[in-house]
């Protein structure tokens, strides 16, 4: 799983294996050792939420403390991103201090010929 972050912009892209993965356990993550022990890693997620209930869990959304940052898909948006029309998904979310966050999670399937 590819992890970029750019501006007010994060990006994950997942391959053919990584979208299986998610489908079959609601969740790929990835570790990047950033300094030694385990305290300097970084985790990035894609995690399948089950609350569907309010309209902020519509959307993609972000978790993050200190070594690990997840993007939040809603189960019904997660299934139908499985599908295979749908290749992105996006969102624009209104941070606390007045700064859009823009989400953006692709599946990285390479040429069709």
């Amino acid at each position: 799983m590819k992890l970029r972050i750019e501006d007010n912009t994060l990006r994950l892209r997942l391959s053919e294996e990584e979208v299986a993965q998610f489908a079959a356990a609601g969740r790929v993550a990835a570790v990047v050792p950033l300094a030694p022990g385990p305290e300097g890693q970084l985790t990035y997620a894609l995690q399948q939420t089950d609350d569907d209930s309010t309209a902020a869990a519509q959307t993609l959304r972000v978790a993050y403390t200190p070594g690990a940052l997840s993007v939040l898909v809603p189960k019904a948006l997660g299934q139908a991103w499985l599908g295979p029309e749908q290749i992105s998904l996006t969102a624009t979310v209104d941070m606390a201090d007045g700064h859009d966050l823009r989400i953006l999670v692709e599946k990285d399937l390479g040429c069709r010929h």
